[in-house]
């Protein structure tokens, strides 16, 4: 046997003998394989990242970006959503004596309902010992502007889409496809609501009364919101921005939506004004720890050499039956 394929197998070796060590400190680190007593992991962190400023002082700002959809469907880079990497973050830097005001920077077209009610809801258990300054860059629509809600101060770009106050359900109906191909639906249920949003078939009236009846319900909230964080006269929302539609940040100034207009370094500015700080304060973003186990996943997918643009959030769809607070006009259906 000559030498070069036992050279090569050595290093093969090599990298199993690694990789199998990597993956038991990996598992014993995160899983606690090697732990005898059960005990409760801690939760996941992130490392820390020197965005800008003095890096010596105690007192910094905490940067938090919210980009994309928010949506429990996509994955997060450690918590099992995207959703869940925010709140993260967020409690991450509540907990953090040594931060002193927060910066959520929101780049959003909305998304599901219920995870804006989450996130908005941990930005005011934040704001109540420190400050949450909230920086509304291209687009902070619906859920990206109910999210916005929970902060102390909100700073928008003045080319900012925002508003959208409103929500949306969606479903497909292919009752008159099914009659041109001679297809049927033979659909059993307990109840005469049972199949509600069918899409093999027109809905009744008893059935959009019901839908519409929870599409309003779930407005009601999102205008309450907005209504109280904003303190418009009244209590109620003006009737200008109950229609859903959106605005631009110059416009959402006009209308009490935010509190300021700028650039990003503007609302670092109020952030540390408002949090009494230097000018030079430091600010640090959250980033996700690196794991060998994921560069060796990342060497084992297929490399494709193509370059992709995208334009809009094609990856993610309306799902049948599901409310959202969701500017739709990024979306191409």
């Amino acid at each position: 046997m000559n030498r070069a394929p036992r050279f090569f197998l050595l290093i093969g070796l090599i990298l199993l003998g690694t990789s199998l060590v990597a993956n038991l400190l990996f598992l014993s680190k995160d899983h606690h394989l090697f732990s005898s007593a059960p005990h409760l992991s801690p939760p996941p962190s992130f490392e820390e990242e020197l965005i800008e400023g003095d890096d010596s002082q105690k007192k910094r700002i905490a940067k938090i970006d919210l980009f994309g959809v928010i949506a429990q469907e996509i994955p997060g880079q450690i918590g099992s959503s995207m959703v869940d990497d925010v709140i993260l973050q967020i409690r991450q830097a509540a907990d953090d004596d040594s931060v002193a005001a927060l910066l959520l920077h929101i780049d959003s077209p909305g998304g599901e309902v219920t995870a804006s009610d989450n996130l908005y809801h941990e930005l005011t258990l934040v704001r109540e010992d420190k400050p949450v300054i909230v920086y509304l860059d291209s687009v902070a629509a619906s859920g990206g502007y109910y999210t916005a809600m929970g902060g102390s101060h909100l700073v928008a770009h003045e080319l900012c889409i925002t508003g959208s106050i409103g929500v949306i359900m969606q479903t497909l109906n292919y009752e008159g496809l099914s009659k041109i191909l001679g297809l049927s639906t033979l659909t059993f249920k307990s109840g005469a609501l049972k199949d509600l949003l069918n899409p093999s078939r027109t809905p009744t009236e008893p059935e959009k009364k019901l839908v519409q009846d929870m599409i309003q319900e779930t407005f009601s909230r999102f205008s309450s919101v907005v209504t109280t964080e904003r303190h418009f006269a009244g209590g109620k929302l003006p009737a200008d921005l109950a229609d859903g539609r959106i605005v631009s940040g110059k416009q959402a100034l006009d209308l009490k939506l935010v509190d300021a207009t700028g650039y990003l370094e503007d609302a670092i500015a109020d952030a540390r004004q408002i949090a009494k700080l230097p000018e030079d304060a430091p600010v640090i973003r959250y980033v996700v720890p690196f794991h060998f186990s994921k560069l060796l996943r990342f060497l084992g997918q297929k490399s494709e050499s193509k370059i992709q643009l995208n334009l809009g959030p094609e990856s993610f769809h309306l799902q049948a039956g599901k409310l959202y607070y969701l500017s739709t006009h990024l979306f191409r259906h």
